[in-house]
């Protein structure tokens, strides 16, 4: 009988207790809540503001943009976070002592990523290329298909996929092929000294001008650039829009091959060419040879 007292009396108490709790944090637990759902709406609100005031910046890449306000959002959730545990008597100062101590540790564990983090942004702002562009670096050449905060993606000349760091890209002289409009062209020729410089020099700048898609200006220019032992080194200089130039560049080989056999103007073959005649031998080299052929044909008369 006693226990069944003792029973009935320590449930009372507890919950007495937990009424006494309840009514106690009742309001806090209510204004937490209500702190939230506050909290992740500013969040949201303030994060989808500040990415379309940064989408009207020139200049500023959507994925940077992005990147950002995706930022923002969880560094406004984090602090929601952080005052709805000081509304039940947490103290915050040991838990942002918490946080910066697990930063620094994860940063140091992901350095290099946090690297290809800052490459990436510092990629995005300045735009040492953009997407559809061809550049070239010491490590890989390609049209930019993609640039994430990471890596950037690309499509070589053979068609295949690339995807390099960007830290590697950002460390690394970039040359990009189709930033500038127009681009310069050089297309060297060798003609005999023999052969009429002048008229060779007036049908490699004849060709130029037929071509339309040769600018006018500047105007293309032929010139000697090389005495060699042998042949002349001629050079024709033109300009052409950054689109026409690869293609152009390959018709205007064709095309002077074609003229200079119209026009009779040969094109030697350099000495150190393998397709190149060999030179006949001396006379004092040839002489053993002769000798020992004579040789077997007595020995073989015997």
């Amino acid at each position: 009988m006693e226990q069944a007292t003792d029973v009935i009396v320590a449930t009372r108490t507890a919950l007495s207790q937990a009424s006494a709790l309840a009514v106690q944090y009742s309001f806090s637990i209510l204004g937490a809540i209500i702190l939230l759902i506050v909290g992740w709406a500013m969040a949201s609100f303030v994060s989808r503001w500040a990415y379309e005031g940064i989408s009207r910046v020139r200049g500023i890449d959507e994925t940077l943009a992005r990147f950002f306000t995706n930022v923002l959002r969880y560094a406004l959730l984090i602090l929601v976070f952080i005052t709805v545990l000081g509304q039940f008597g947490v103290q915050t100062a040991s838990i942002i002592a918490a946080l910066g101590a697990a930063g620094l540790a994860i940063g140091l564990a992901l350095q290099g990523t946090l690297q290809n983090i800052a490459a990436g942004i510092m990629l995005l702002i300045l735009r040492p290329f953009r997407v559809g562009e061809y550049i070239e670096t010491s490590s890989i050449s390609g049209t930019v298909r993609e640039i994430g905060l990471f890596a950037t993606e690309f499509k070589t000349g053979d068609g295949l996929y690339r995807l390099a760091p960007n830290s590697i890209l950002w460390n690394t002289p970039i040359t990009n092929y189709s930033r500038e409009p127009t681009r310069q062209n050089e297309l060297k020729v060798t003609v005999a000294y023999a052969d009429d410089i002048d008229a060779a020099m007036d049908r490699l700048l004849s060709i130029s001008k037929q071509d339309s898609r040769v600018l006018k200006s500047p105007a293309p220019a032929v010139f000697i650039d090389t005495l060699g032992g042998a042949t002349l080194g001629l050079t024709l200089r033109y300009w052409a829009k950054t689109g026409d130039w690869w293609a152009l560049s390959r018709d205007m080989v064709k095309r002077v091959k074609l003229s200079f056999d119209e026009g009779g103007h040969l094109i030697p073959v350099s000495a150190a060419n393998g397709n190149a005649v060999p030179e006949p031998e001396p006379e004092e080299a040839q002489k053993p040879a002769r000798r020992r052929a004579s040789s077997k044909d007595q020995t073989t008369r015997q």
